[in-house]
């Protein structure tokens, strides 16, 4: 049994087809924390208008959160857009479960971190509905097929792989919105005076490290079944769970802070930078 303080899951998709259900029930038995965040897309209203799927497996997982909220695990569930009608009980607890907009979760080591799905910083959602529609067809075909192909590797005792998670780093324009999307967490995280952001939504789990803090996204359970885990002496980890769990990444070392250490050795190099920048200006 693995133990943590704190332990993060968001875009579950229970609704959905394409949830690795079965994957996070095994990862629900052999893992423990004190808090458990559930970081929005847990369950997929959007996806249940079209078609309503929802097997033991996606039936039983709401079963184990209610269970793990009632034997003591704080349980906390931020909404997220594919379970946004859930915002409106935003304040309230159900089932032992706290429902909130946004959390600020304070880490072992005293780092004070936002935590809230992402879909706020979804630039293509603001903007382009049009963009989305395209998008969200193309990564529905995408997850099809990741979900056939490891059909067949299971027949042939093979270990879960996304095919998923493989083609959209390759795709230029998806790579460069991840980026996008993860200045915009971190910018607001600064604004509001946070050591680091933690969400979801764009089903891609990593850290990115800056001299504002620590952009960490969780990941999800459709293609890469991954977790993001807080050990008890504040350290965060990107945990992957199928058939050998693993972990995947751990946080980066610290960006020294921006103000650098004065030393008379360095008065001419700030000058003749100071310099530079009036120059630059004009």
């Amino acid at each position: 049994m693995l133990q943590y303080r704190s332990v993060f899951i968001s875009d579950v998709h229970l609704g959905s087809p394409d949830c690795q259900a079965d994957y996070l029930l095994d990862f629900l038995d052999n893992v423990r924390c004190e808090t458990l965040y559930l970081v929005g897309d847990i369950i997929d209203l959007i996806a249940m208008q079209r078609r309503v799927h929802f097997p033991k497996s996606h039936q039983e997982v709401v079963r184990r959160l209610v269970r793990l909220a009632s034997a003591g695990t704080k349980v906390i569930y931020v909404p997220g857009n594919h379970d946004e009608f859930l915002r409106n009980f935003c304040g309230q607890t159900l089932a032992g479960i706290d429902l909130r907009h946004k959390v600020v979760h304070t880490a072992a080591d005293g780092r004070r971190f936002v935590v809230c799905h992402g879909d706020q910083f979804d630039q293509v959602v603001r903007c382009s509905p049009f963009l989305l529609l395209v998008g969200d067809r193309a990564h529905g075909f995408l997850l099809k097929l990741n979900r056939w192909y490891n059909v067949w590797r299971r027949m042939r005792n093979k270990p879960y792989w996304s095919l998923a998670a493989w083609v959209k780093p390759r795709i230029g324009k998806a790579a460069a919105f991840i980026q996008r999307f993860e200045m915009a967490a971190l910018t607001a995280a600064e604004r509001g005076q946070y050591d680091g952001y933690i969400c979801g939504h764009i089903h891609s789990a990593g850290f990115r490290q800056s001299t504002g803090g620590l952009y960490c996204n969780d990941g999800d359970w459709v293609e890469h079944c991954t977790a993001l885990v807080e050990g008890f002496d504040g350290v965060l980890e990107i945990l992957h769970w199928s058939e050998r769990p693993h972990i995947v990444e751990r946080e980066p070392e610290r960006v020294p802070s921006r103000i650098p250490e004065w030393h008379p050795g360095n008065l001419g190099d700030t000058l003749s930078g100071s310099a530079a920048a009036r120059m630059s200006r004009h």
